[in-house]
């Protein structure tokens, strides 16, 4: 009978990253509780949360609950932003109140947020000790919104977020939508392709999950990104090279913002220049440092969600 390495209460545990997320750590002898809008087996309700606080023996808390921004079925409305928002801000308050009033605190907090809290229209190359200027639109407000409602004020629990960037994975995000366009043929870059493109593969966003839970001296802030700085273009030249497929169908900005609005379109026709300084100076190793060797891993036609990496 194998022994448990924790047990991990995980938010948004049936999503993209949660999902891959979840079957890293059980692969790894972790007990996972996922918390869910519907009971079940291994489940517990955001309802039981608010009610029961943590469920008996957690060690690590772990929050990846949100409304999925791009959602192209979804327009942008005031009700829409309020569901992001509620969906973000509201599951991580939650858990950070059901914490504090734990009688058997866990050992670690870790939440994610945004790089969309650096400013896209600088030229600056941000890392996790660059100064946060005043919210400018609504991604970077949400952004630090989100990571003050995970804030604690027990010292015992460590805190870590992850400012992620783009998940490139075959099951789902960027990847997912793009892949069939690109596959046929009809790829190309986004506006001049010009604008950062701050990414990074779905496996290595996991381990950084597991390695915030596992090591003791790892708090603060973490930007999830790939070491590799590079642009939209570079990106789209990279994904046609490894699909063996054209990327001339430049897609112009305005029909972006057309489709999500200028204020969410921003997401793809701009970008910031992150890299993550703190993450290597902590000794993380990366599985797919360079934008060739992840879109290769993610290129496969034939996929399943049951094996995410």
């Amino acid at each position: 009978m194998s022994v448990s390495r924790g047990h991990v209460l995980l938010g948004g545990g049936t999503g993209f990253v949660g999902s891959a997320l979840k079957q890293m750590l059980i692969s790894k002898k972790y007990e996972v509780t996922v918390i869910s809008r519907m009971p079940g087996a291994r489940r517990v309700t955001w309802f039981d949360v608010c009610s029961s606080g943590l469920p008996d023996g957690v060690t690590a808390v772990v929050n990846l609950a949100g409304q999925n921004i791009l959602d192209p079925l979804q327009r942008w409305t005031a009700g829409f932003k309020q569901n992001v928002w509620n969906s973000r801000i509201n599951t991580t308050h939650t858990l950070a109140q059901a914490i504090a009033h734990a009688k058997r605190k866990p050992d670690v907090f870790v939440t994610v947020s945004g790089v969309g809290i650096y400013d896209p229209t600088s030229d600056d190359l941000f890392d996790e000790y660059s100064t946060i200027s005043e919210p400018f639109d609504f991604l970077s407000k949400l952004a630090v919104e989100w990571e003050k409602a995970g804030k604690l004020e027990d010292g015992d629990v460590r805190h870590v977020v992850i400012r992620s960037g783009v998940v490139l994975g075959r099951g789902g995000g960027m990847i997912q939508q793009m892949f069939l366009p690109f596959y046929l043929g009809l790829g190309g870059p986004i506006g001049t392709g010009c604008q950062p493109l701050p990414w990074i593969h779905i496996k290595d966003i996991c381990n950084l999950f597991v390695f915030a839970i596992e090591n003791p001296e790892v708090t603060g802030v973490l930007n999830g990104v790939a070491p590799q700085v590079v642009t939209n273009d570079e990106f789209t030249r990279s994904f046609a090279k490894v699909l063996s497929r054209p990327a001339f169908f430049r897609v112009p900005q305005f029909a972006l913002n057309l489709l999500f609005s200028e204020e969410r379109a921003k997401i793809m026709t701009m970008g910031q220049k992150v890299c993550p300084k703190r993450v290597q100076e902590l000794g993380f190793q990366y599985e797919y440092p360079d934008i060739n060797s992840a879109l290769k891993s993610v290129s496969h036609l034939i996929y399943s969600k049951k094996k995410p990496f």
